[in-house]
């Protein structure tokens, strides 16, 4: 029985999101091609849902640009430059049905373009609970040892604080892309053999020029740090 004030659990919420997951996956694994129009009596029994909770998991899809509707073909699946892999979403069921290498290349192009430019921006803007995360972040890097998955959490916490700390409501959110993308290539791609060095002295430069408000320090010493980055996971 649910407490007075709070809804119960819905069971049809709960059939949705599994829909959109198993839709998802289909279409992010290549189940239904980039074109195909998907039968919908043929879907129903494979996700073994209702008619109504089909269509609403389709809506949500739709959404993020996996699928589109014409008269002439139905619901089908988007091309693949149309998918939103920008929303989280996508993303992770993008990296959850596997990526290439030249999609990390993709993103770290991306981070070349950001991550430098939010390092100068907290440079000039850091307050002091952004440098205490920073350096929260560096302490656990330090700490982490031979440990990969300390360390990649470590890494992962200081760039989400990093852009954070350049205090830009655009660059702060970059993190939901940025930081996934990083922990799935640090899991998958393995640092080239006799090219990796810890990444702690890389990023606690990076830190000391944003504390000392070095905005051209800090906009090199992060693109130094993404490059040393690149060439450890080729």
């Amino acid at each position: 029985m649910s407490r007075p004030g709070h809804a119960a659990p819905s069971a049809g919420h709960g059939a949705h999101q599994r829909a959109v997951e198993a839709l998802a996956e289909r279409i992010l694994k290549g189940t239904y091609g980039e074109g195909d129009s998907l039968v919908m009596p043929e879907v129903r029994a494979e996700l073994d849902v209702s008619q109504t909770v089909l269509r609403e998991a389709i809506k949500v899809l739709t959404a993020k640009g996996l699928l589109g509707a014409d008269k002439r073909r139905g619901t089908f699946v988007r091309p693949r430059e149309d998918w939103n892999l920008l929303d989280a979403d996508v993303l992770r069921w993008k990296l959850a049905a596997g990526v290439s290498s030249d999609f990390f290349a993709d993103v770290l192009e991306l981070r070349r373009s950001i991550e430098p430019a939010a390092a100068a921006l907290a440079a000039e803007r850091r307050t002091d609970e952004d440098l205490a995360a920073l350096d929260t972040a560096l302490s656990a890097m330090a700490a982490s040892d031979n440990d990969p998955v300390m360390l990649v959490r470590a890494d992962a916490s200081f760039h989400t604080a990093m852009l954070i700390a350049s205090n830009n409501r655009f660059y702060a959110q970059m993190h939901r892309v940025i930081v996934p993308v990083l922990v799935q290539r640090d899991r998958a791609v393995p640092a080239a053999a006799g090219t990796f060095e810890h990444p702690h002295a890389l990023h606690a430069a990076v830190v000391e020029a944003v504390r000392n408000r070095d905005i051209d320090g800090a906009y090199m010493a992060m693109l130094e740090l993404l490059d040393v980055s690149a060439r450890e996971h080729p």
